[in-house]
């Protein structure tokens, strides 16, 4: 057992020892997004007594387990990922009715939060049998925690949880001008390789502030807050920046369905105008600056040439 780790087990049966863990269910754990010490005690000990752990990836999963102490051998760890989610849930199913207690892990975070999870939870709840939540770290409430993202009106308050936009350009941007007509407080996930064009999608935003959450709980984490428009120049800054896992939060706008619906506009008539003959129109239709609309279009037409050369490519 890892000696950072030597009084963690002692310390979950001591806490959670004594309630109730009913046989014949499985137990959804949240394990941490990037700093071990961020599992819970109740994790701990439901992950020692399960007869079995199923999980994202097996040897992920028992390195982290190894770490805490726990020691589970290869025909406990079961593999249940987003390829084989469906089939794999028959083998925990058939455990599951034999009265077993079933651990499911993803490899960071909360299963089924833009893991894999959902369907098994789906197809165990249909064969009549329970699925119990243990919740822990989540990138998305922490970041809602530390950005400071707050509501100028009821309209505007609360968050929604969006995940991965589409990786395709004309796609993301398209959900792009959906996020604009929500004046909530919106948190997108993205991974490393597509930060940039994530960043580029969302200059069309100008103005409203986005914290972007990098590295979250881990030694090299870093917050920063700053206008959409600025995210592209801000990673261009230090390479470093691009490294890592992203969660990137929209702050609440008291007024974006003006803005939302320009960009719609706009996106339309791009499809059928020339670029000037497409920022006037959408200019007269929604009220909405001609400048902003025109730095809009632009963006919008690399994004979708640069859909088009990555298609090219693949061709």
């Amino acid at each position: 057992m890892s000696a950072s780790f030597s009084l963690a087990l002692p310390a979950a049966k001591e806490a959670a020892g004594q309630q109730q863990y009913p046989a014949s269910t499985l137990y959804t754990v949240a394990t941490p997004i990037g700093n071990l010490a961020d599992i819970t005690l109740r994790a701990l000990h439901v992950l020692e007594m399960a007869d079995a752990v199923a999980c994202e990836d097996t040897r992920h999963t028992h390195s982290m387990l190894r770490a805490y102490g726990i020691g589970k051998s290869g025909a406990q760890l079961i593999a249940v990922h987003q390829h084989n989610e469906a089939e794999a849930a028959e083998q925990v199913i058939a455990r599951l009715q034999q009265g077993q207690r079933i651990a499911y892990v993803s490899d960071a975070g909360t299963p089924g939060v833009s893991d894999p999870g959902a369907r098994l939870a789906a197809a165990v709840a249909r064969a009549g049998l329970r699925v119990s939540p243990l919740p822990g770290a989540s990138s998305v409430t922490a970041l809602v925690s530390a950005a400071g993202a707050v509501a100028a009106d009821h309209a505007s308050s609360g968050f929604a949880f969006i995940g991965f936009l589409p990786t395709k350009a004309q796609e993301r941007q398209q959900a792009v001008a959906r996020l604009a007509e929500d004046a909530r407080t919106l948190i997108v996930l993205e991974a490393p390789h597509r930060i940039a064009d994530l960043a580029q999608a969302l200059a069309v935003l100008g103005e409203r502030p986005v914290t972007l959450g990098r590295e979250l709980t881990k030694q090299f984490e870093e917050i920063a807050t700053l206008p959409a428009a600025g995210l592209s120049d801000w990673l261009a800054q230090d390479a470093n920046r691009s490294k890592g896992e992203f969660a990137v939060l929209l702050h609440p706008q008291a007024v974006a369905q003006d803005g939302g619906d320009a960009l719609r506009v706009l996106a339309l008539l791009l499809a059928e105008l020339p670029t000037k003959t497409a920022v006037k129109l959408a200019a007269d239709i929604t009220g909405a600056p001609r400048n902003s609309l025109y730095d809009a279009a632009l963006q919008m037409k690399r994004n979708a040439q640069s859909d088009s050369d990555d298609e090219d490519c693949e061709d």
